[in-house]
């Protein structure tokens, strides 16, 4: 019989969300981000942040209902990739980053959902 454990949430398993092309956005996000989902990304331990905004926030744009946020190493070097590959990155040093929080940066995805690319301070 397997251990039931305490009855608790440990992590997040899985986001899922609707597209137009799902291979195709399959394909983008192994490409550009290194998430791979065959058959899973095996990630690295770290924090997750798990926050509801309000119905009405401005953090992203009201047409999208989530925004994925990845935790990342080494921003500048992936926003250079991205920006070789003619993805667009925005960045909002003074408004968005704080050294005990982190950097971070923001892109879309070819269906535009919005994605925060979140640097940990070290």
């Amino acid at each position: 019989m397997q251990d039931q454990g305490s009855g608790q949430v440990t992590g997040i398993g899985g986001v899922f969300f609707r597209s137009k092309d799902p291979d195709a956005l399959k394909q983008w996000y192994a490409t550009h981000l290194g998430v791979e989902s065959s058959p899973v990304w095996m990630q690295e331990a770290g924090p997750t942040v798990f926050a509801p905004f309000a119905s009405d926030t401005d953090y992203w744009t009201s047409e999208k209902q989530v925004m994925l946020n990845l935790r990342v190493t080494g921003l500048d070097a992936l926003l250079g990739r991205l920006s070789a590959a003619g993805i667009e990155a925005e960045r909002r040093p003074d408004e968005w980053d704080d050294p005990e929080i982190g950097r971070f940066a923001r892109i879309h995805d070819p269906e535009g959902n919005p994605i925060e690319l979140w640097e940990p301070p070290q």
